[in-house]
């Protein structure tokens, strides 16, 4: 499979020929194609296994449309490094979508380490999608540190739910100041001898910030999933939440670590936790419409990512 074809099926390929929006696609450390629009500097550096990528949104600069990101590969093995370094400045918005495709990979790790700060009433909106093959030979090992100025939102979906995992270990850690808001979203469907493990932090330092932890996720046969998600307020009215839903089948495993830590007496975080097999109910109430129980199985978890 060529790198062009990768982007028919990830719905691309048209994107990346509208001058009118921006984007960057990279096939394992070389630029495929690259396009940029007022207001929104790329500087890509190519290296030895990846690329090296700053983004920067001027001031006061809303982009309409959402910026393409496009990582993959086609080989077998190989190794990729993203360094991604993301600012947006005072009263900026703007939504990044990104795929990340590994459809042939059977010896493949790919490595992300992502820096943002997001200034004063800026706004990011991030939007990440894996494809992976069935192979399970897909090693994802991602780390993002996030800072947030005054009222600046950040708000970040990473989904896999197509192909096998493989083994993924996402690492997130945001700190927001006054008013800042942060919601993090994760939903991950692994099987065979997947193995995920999620950390996420949020950093609430400022006064009315807020912060929501998300995650959804769903594993079967031996497959492994350990979510650990620490929410921390130290400054007044500063409120958080987390939320973790797992389901398990077969022989799979799962782990939920919620972990909070108040110290200041006007600030509020709460959490809810869930771990267990599809629910009895919702399932005899789709095998009554005439799903069989793998079906409808797989109905719940679909409901569950969407």
């Amino acid at each position: 499979m060529r790198f062009d074809e990768l982007l028919k099926l990830s719905k691309e390929e048209p994107i990346l020929k509208n001058k009118n929006i921006a984007h960057l696609a990279i096939n394992l450390n070389k630029i495929v194609s690259e396009n940029s629009v007022p207001g929104l500097l790329l500087d890509v550096k190519e290296m030895k296994n990846g690329v090296n990528i700053k983004m920067t949104v001027s001031k006061d600069v809303k982009i309409k449309e959402p910026i393409h990101l496009c990582f993959g590969l086609t080989h077998e093995q190989a190794l990729q490094k993203i360094n991604l370094n993301i600012l947006v400045s005072k009263n900026a918005k703007i939504c990044v979508i990104a795929h990340c495709l590994f459809p042939q990979a059977i010896k493949v790790k790919h490595i992300m380490k992502a820096r943002i700060r997001i200034k004063e009433n800026a706004t990011y909106v991030y939007k990440e999608k894996h494809f992976h093959g069935v192979q399970g030979g897909v090693k994802v090992d991602a780390k993002t540190i996030v800072k947030l100025d005054k009222r600046a939102i950040y708000k970040n979906t990473f989904v896999l739910i197509e192909g096998s995992v493989g083994k993924l270990n996402l690492d997130y850690n945001v700190t927001g100041k006054e008013e800042s808001v942060a919601e993090l979203m994760t939903k991950v469907s692994g099987s065979g001898k997947d193995i995920i493990k999620v950390r996420e932090v949020n950093n609430l330092i400022g006064e009315k910030a807020r912060g929501v932890l998300s995650s959804k996720i769903a594993v079967c046969d031996d497959a492994k999933a350990e979510v650990y998600n620490v929410m921390k307020a130290t400054a007044p009215y500063a409120v958080g939440h987390i939320d973790c839903q797992e389901i398990i089948q077969d022989n799979g495993e799962a782990t939920s670590i919620p972990i909070v830590k108040v110290n200041n007496s006007k600030a509020r975080i709460t959490h809810e936790t869930a771990i267990g097999s599809v629910d009895q109910k919702q399932l005899e109430t789709l095998m009554a419409r005439g799903l069989n129980r793998n079906e409808a199985t797989k109905a719940i978890i679909a409901g569950l990512m969407s």
